[in-house]
């Protein structure tokens, strides 16, 4: 088992305590006009904290808008001086650091593509050494928490401790509405693993379309996030980049205003009646727990029976007759079909495991 990460952290959002914080901004800086124009849509709405946009685009295939590069900086430069918002850009190599630490950009964010290399991750950590500029750090393109939080790590022992993660999905191969599988068992497990690492939901790149904004919004509001990214454009529809996940200052506002916000914890009478649920749970999870033991035991027997009668350990026919009756069992009990399949594929690879090592290693 990998050690748990010794990440230090100041909460570099302490100036901006109201949650969640947001940031927002176009996916790409295309002109000085088009940065302004957005930057002061944004500035009316009096909700947005940090205002972001991309300098360097690499894109998948060349020939595409790659972004204007150290030109735009000088944009964000007078966005803050005529907003009062703070600004922030992806960096992937450390010229783009320099660049940005000239221009006094106030916030760096490492992309996906960046973090699934641990080279150029270290990279970036080298340049950014003594600078103390808050750096956020989006999960890999892969669902790998170990990869994240390696990346976290890295710019952590560079010395940075103004920290943030950033969940902004999974590349994932089944049929998703989303542009990227969201996968929230990964960020809440970070948060477990990390309480005290701020953690900012990028919708836009969770959702892949203006219509899906919303949801994705509340539910990672539902689950804690402590701030939200959202790519916003003055005239969405001729966006260079991702125009179909992009909002106009005036929806962003309206989405916002038409979150829930609610608390994270409540009164003390909730706190009980909570603890006392969550109590009854505990209780239900150690009676889960030894109901599966006891199955194993029985898988153990099987096992050494199919050895001594020398049998095959997958049989077919039966493991269909168990995938049929458990999920009519429990679809009559209001249990997920999916979530069934799951749960059955996990038990039965786990017995599968287990007599295998009986068939090679009998007692």
């Amino acid at each position: 088992m990998s050690p748990e990460p010794n990440i230090i952290t100041d909460n570099f959002w302490t100036p901006l305590s109201e949650r969640p914080l947001l940031i927002s901004g176009p996916c790409s800086a295309e002109s000085e006009e088009q940065v302004m124009k957005t930057a002061f849509g944004l500035q009316k709405t009096g909700k947005v904290k940090i205002f972001r946009a991309g300098m360097w685009k690499p894109r998948t295939r060349p020939g595409e808008f790659e972004g204007v590069g150290v030109e735009g900086l000088k944009w964000l430069k007078r966005v803050k001086t005529e907003t009062g918002m703070l600004t922030a850009v992806e960096v992937a190599n450390p010229q783009h650091v320099e660049a940005a630490l000239t221009f006094g950009i106030d916030v760096l964010w490492i992309g996906a593509r960046t973090v699934v290399n641990p080279f150029s991750v270290q990279e970036l950590a080298e340049v950014l050494k003594g600078t103390g500029i808050p750096v956020m750090v989006k999960n890999p393109l892969t669902p790998d928490i170990k990869l994240w939080m390696g990346a976290l790590e890295r710019i952590n022992k560079a010395g940075i401790t103004k920290l943030a993660a950033v969940h902004r999905g999974f590349h994932y191969f089944q049929k998703s509405p989303y542009r990227n599988a969201p996968m929230w068992e990964i960020p809440i497990e970070l948060k477990r693993l990390v309480p005290h690492l701020p953690l900012i939901t990028d919708i836009s790149h969770i959702s892949g379309r203006r219509e899906l904004l919303l949801e994705i919004a509340q539910k990672a509001l539902d689950l804690e996030t402590n701030g939200l990214m959202i790519e916003s454009h003055y005239n969405p529809l001729v966006a260079m980049t991702d125009a179909a996940q992009q909002i106009t200052p005036e929806a962003l506002n309206d989405l916002m205003n038409n979150l829930k916000i609610r608390e994270i914890s409540g009164t003390i009478d909730f706190e009980n009646k909570l603890e006392a649920l969550r109590t009854e749970i505990d209780k239900l999870d150690g009676e889960l727990l030894q109901l599966l033991a006891k199955r194993m035991e029985i898988v153990d027997e099987i096992g050494q029976y199919k050895r001594e009668n020398n049998i095959t350990i997958l049989q077919l026919k039966r493991w269909q007759h168990i995938i049929d009756d458990r999920i009519a069992i429990g679809s009559n009990l209001g249990l997920d079909n999916r979530f069934l399949i799951q749960l059955l594929e996990l038990v039965h690879e786990a017995s599968i495991q287990r007599q295998t090592k009986i068939f090679k290693n009998p007692s």
